[in-house]
């Protein structure tokens, strides 16, 4: 894997700037991957990972995985955590890498010579304490259905309200009639 500075590099381009989320998402990315043996990640539909949180974390795990929403080796999954799970598709082993609370209350300690508000404090911080002092690393059991693995889609239908399509499982059945979330009740979305 590439080393730390060239990796934060590449996930301020993507993000735009470097800040203590983008710090924390890369060294999530890197100890998940060291976790699992994958060097790599980057190119191999081999690593799927789990994100918690839709903030700068996000666009660092990716950045440093090469997974993506689109190429759907990346899911989001709304907990609202600074949390990520690495899963290996080919040996079936997972590793859920949360950032540790603590770690902000630390962060003056590791970065005494940065002067500056908390962010940037933090973001010298994280770059540089140790793991166990910034992440925690448990190996999970995961069994991810054949329908959100990468690929072509498993399944598609066609909603019997709006007509839309809808892929791989994520219809709802309701009285022997198959709806999409949105038409079963479940838009995020309401028409004008």
């Amino acid at each position: 894997m590439r080393d730390l500075e060239t990796l934060l590099d590449e996930a301020a381009t993507v993000h735009g700037h470097l800040c203590p989320g983008q710090v924390l998402g890369v060294r999530m990315a890197m100890a998940g991957c060291r976790a699992l043996g994958i060097d790599e990640p980057r190119g191999s539909k081999r690593l799927l990972v789990y994100v918690e949180i839709d903030r700068c974390a996000a666009d660092a795990i990716g950045s440093v995985t090469g997974c993506r929403l689109g190429k759907r080796t990346l899911k989001h999954v709304d907990y609202g955590k600074l949390a990520a799970t690495f899963v290996d598709t080919v040996t079936g082993r997972a590793v859920r890498v949360t950032a540790l609370e603590e770690a902000r209350k630390q962060a003056p300690a590791y970065a005494s010579h940065v002067s500056g508000d908390r962010h940037a404090i933090q973001t010298a911080a994280y770059a540089v304490m140790p793991d166990e002092k910034l992440l925690t690393v448990q190996e999970v059991k995961l069994i991810v259905p054949g329908e959100d693995l990468p690929g072509p889609p498993v399944s598609r239908v066609r909603c019997a309200v709006c007509g839309e399509g809808v892929n791989d499982r994520r219809e709802v059945r309701d009285n022997g009639q198959v709806l999409c979330r949105a038409c079963a009740g479940e838009a995020y979305y309401e028409l004008v």
